[in-house]
């Protein structure tokens, strides 16, 4: 099993590399563009920002400019509720979407092949937990498995409780990675600047999310495990 700390460091470096190339090729721009022309809308941008972020998790388009210009324009609390309720709106429309455009024919490809069968009647066994522990699994497809996830017999109520438990941690976490950047670029544009024990403050907040984080990635792995084992032991008995 791979380390929590070392999935953490990957999950940073891949976020890295992936910034860097939408930074390339100006892709920020529009984003920030974008984000600036929520801003202005007033008491329309929360809703605005949750139709936008919901989009993005349809679309099955990468979401890190979003959720940490959801820390630049909205702040910590309000930023983190706001992507929560918009990626678990986005991939309650994409259940949806699987299950009742993609219709029968995709759910009789999954019960005629055994080992899709088996992972459906596996998690489906677990029901809405095993859906909140793969959302707080770094580099897990959550995207894609909304769509997968709609094809299985899951209950959509069950399903849409453990995307809205699942997603709160690593939401935090970039909402708050946003928020600090907001306030680097408002040192850098307008020579505002906060007291030393502030940065503290915001660097231990950051810390204490990091590690947050690990220890939930920590505890969806131990979790899953031993749902297998359970799942297993279940089988060797019915086998006897």
């Amino acid at each position: 099993m791979q380390s929590p700390l070392w999935v953490i460091v990957a999950s940073v470096v891949f976020v890295t590399i992936l910034l860097g190339i939408l930074l390339y090729f100006g892709v920020h721009e529009w984003l920030l563009e974008v984000l600036a022309w929520v801003e202005a809308q007033g008491a329309w941008a929360a809703v605005l920002f949750v139709l936008i972020m919901a989009a993005a998790v349809v679309l099955t388009l990468p979401g890190i400019f979003l959720t940490t210009g959801a820390g630049f324009v909205f702040g910590v609390v309000q930023g983190s509720l706001l992507v929560v309720v918009g990626t678990t709106l986005g991939a309650a429309i994409a259940f949806l979407i699987a299950r009742h455009l993609l219709g029968s024919r995709a759910t009789r490809f999954i019960l005629e092949h055994e080992q899709l069968r088996l992972i459906n009647a596996e998690m489906a066994r677990h029901g809405w937990k095993v859906v909140l522990l793969t959302r707080m699994i770094p580099f897990f497809p959550s995207k894609v498995a909304n769509y997968f996830y709609g094809l299985t017999t899951f209950r959509f109520r069950g399903y849409l409780l453990g995307s809205f438990l699942g997603f709160i941690p690593f939401s935090v976490h970039n909402v708050y990675l946003g928020s600090i950047v907001g306030d680097l670029a408002a040192i850098t544009e307008r020579d505002l600047g906060r007291t030393p024990v502030e940065w503290t403050l915001y660097g231990l907040g950051f810390v204490v999310t990091i590690i947050a984080v690990i220890y939930f990635n920590r505890l969806a792995r131990r979790a899953l495990a031993g749902y297998a084992e359970e799942d297993a032991e279940i089988k060797d008995k019915e086998t006897d």
